[in-house]
């Protein structure tokens, strides 16, 4: 996400660090759905420690519910400190619909097991595909998924009106209908972490996981023949395919790191990871501080004059994450570890 948000030049970035501008997707949709699908990965691995410890699941609902406030606030503050305007200021976001999905997969998590979970994905992903294909949009009709009519946008240009991303006005894509199957997502990762906790070997667990990813990436495929995979509404298609590339991508994370202990290489994922959010807020903050006080054209300024539009823009892009990397390595260096 440091690499994606922040290009030297919104004008020059390479098709493969911009979102699908619609239906289909690129490596750059693959960001957000892993960052839920990992959550509820943590999540079940955290909260289940617990429970077997004898902690109250009250106590820890409790301790979520001001976990998700806390991640909501932070990310409702980023959209509001730009512009000071609580009458149009934009209520989702990135942190927003982390914190909703994190909320809702923790409650789900607690007061259900595994068969349980798979049939709040499922219900999830069915109610949100009839949503979407059978309900009539006003001077759409029904099954329209176009960025003018489709019956996410409906609901949200009724109750978000004003409050929604400032590129589109008209809908917002992380709106309050689509977050449904964004919750489906996290829970897909609470059933990797309940894999990992099962007592089966390591190369086991990596057969389980590539094994389901390669399904899931397939199922959503097929999905797509009847509902396009689609970022933006986050379609149910979108929700399947993507959890299906992030087990498979962990499968083979699983294996290398923890299987054969092969890790030195990864330290700066480490450090990174340590403090995610944290990273992600201070890079928001420098960014909105460098639009307002016109620093953004000065600071790219080097790299226009060294290299072509395309690569000048992607360059800047890796510099911040480098910045914020020397950020990350000295909190982690620090033992200093930010928990919203």
């Amino acid at each position: 996400m440091l690499l994606v948000n922040n290009p030297g030049d919104w004008g020059h970035v390479y098709q493969q660090l911009e979102h699908a501008e619609w239906s289909g997707w690129t490596f750059t949709d693959l960001v957000f759905p892993s960052f839920l699908w990992i959550s509820g990965v943590s999540l079940t691995l955290s909260f289940a420690k617990r429970v077997e410890a004898g902690a109250d699941k009250g106590k820890l609902m409790l301790h979520a519910a001001r976990r998700a406030a806390l991640i909501f606030l932070v990310g409702f503050l980023i959209a509001y400190l730009p512009r000071l305007d609580l009458a149009h200021v934009r209520i989702p976001g990135v942190l927003q619909r982390i914190a909703v999905c994190y909320l809702i997969a923790s409650a789900i998590f607690l007061t259900h097991q595994l068969r349980g979970i798979l049939v709040w994905i499922a219900g999830l992903l069915t109610v949100y595909w009839m949503l979407m294909t059978l309900v009539p949009v006003p001077g759409c009709g029904p099954g329209v998924l176009t960025k003018s009519c489709n019956f996410a946008g409906w609901i949200d240009s009724m109750v978000l009106t004003g409050h929604m991303w400032s590129q589109t006005k008209t809908w917002d894509p992380e709106g309050l209908i689509s977050t449904l199957p964004s919750i489906a997502t996290a829970l897909f990762g609470v059933t990797c972490g309940s894999l990992l906790r099962s007592a089966l070997s390591m190369a086991e667990k990596t057969a389980w996981l590539f094994t389901t990813g390669c399904a899931l990436m397939l199922s959503g495929a097929v999905m797509n023949i009847w509902l396009p995979i689609n970022k933006s509404l986050w379609t149910s298609s979108f929700s399947v395919f993507m959890a299906g590339m992030a087990f498979t991508v962990f499968a083979f994370f699983y294996w290398i790191i923890d299987a054969q202990q092969f890790r030195k290489w990864a330290q700066p994922l480490v450090i990174y990871g340590s403090n995610a959010i944290a990273i992600y807020v201070v890079s928001d903050i420098i960014v909105i501080t460098m639009s307002k006080l016109h620093w953004h054209a000065a600071a790219y300024a080097p790299f226009k004059a060294v290299a072509p539009p395309y690569v000048a823009s992607v360059l800047f892009a890796l510099t911040h994450v480098l910045v914020m990397g020397l950020f990350a390595w000295f909190l982690y260096r620090k033992k200093l570890f930010v928990r919203l």
